[in-house]
């Protein structure tokens, strides 16, 4: 066994060290190019939004006719999808509604859900330089969760997600389509508890022991007065 000093790469992400300001970060950068280039998007125009303000996408919009489903076909709707996944797990939480959105298309996807799928690679050609950054202050656990209202076109089903951030930097997030409206709150609870027990057996954030915040927007729950509440609850 010998040193090999720092790592600079750990499955595929690069890491960032600045001891002097006492951060760290991470990307995945290199995976992103290789990304692009495999779908032909690595001279694509970048761009700021990850979803065009007013589109609107729906089961609706599949193909209509042999020559439409076959480009679909073609161009690997779900092979696009699922390797942008890989970066949402890792490293970029911040495509990770757009690319749950798109998800769910990948049996009946269309012009306009690829449309909005290369959206998302033209952002990620935007960002692949950008770091998930931890700072080296006081370990404090924070939790964030939210949803909306019934913003699935399809079966009126709201969307869910939570971020929890330690040391200013995300360490776990989700964004899905809610089965029932308790779905984001408890879920985010749950992954809380589980966060808070797991950290607190490392024993390095005295911090832990207390309770860990987690806020939330109930703004929904007047939207959803009168709403029939699901029998599974």
């Amino acid at each position: 066994m010998k040193n090999l000093s720092e790592a600079s790469y750990i499955l595929g992400i690069k890491l960032f060290r600045d001891r002097s300001k006492r951060i760290l970060g991470m990307t995945q950068n290199s995976y992103v190019e290789k990304v692009l280039k495999t779908f032909k998007m690595e001279h694509s125009k970048r761009v700021f939004l990850l979803m065009r303000h007013g589109v609107k996408l729906s089961n609706k919009q599949s193909p209509k006719t042999d020559d439409e489903l076959k480009r679909i076909l073609d161009i690997s709707y779900a092979s696009t999808v699922g390797s942008s996944q890989h970066a949402v797990q890792c490293t970029r939480p911040d495509i990770a509604y757009a690319l749950s959105v798109m998800s769910r298309y990948q049996a009946c996807a269309g012009e306009a859900h690829w449309t909005a799928v290369k959206i998302i690679l033209k952002y990620l050609r935007k960002i692949k330089d950008v770091f998930l950054v931890y700072s080296g202050g006081e370990l404090i656990l924070e939790g964030f969760s939210d949803a909306s209202f019934q913003s699935d076109d399809d079966d009126a089903k709201s969307q869910s997600g939570f971020v929890f951030k330690l040391n200013g930097g995300v360490v776990a997030w989700k964004r899905s389509k809610q089965d029932i409206i308790a779905d984001t709150t408890t879920e985010g609870e749950y992954i809380a508890a589980w966060m808070k027990n797991y950290i607190q057996e490392l024993g390095v954030i005295p911090s832990i022991a207390e309770p860990v915040v987690i806020l939330c927007d109930n703004n929904r729950a007047s939207a959803g007065k009168g709403i029939e509440i699901s029998s599974q609850i």
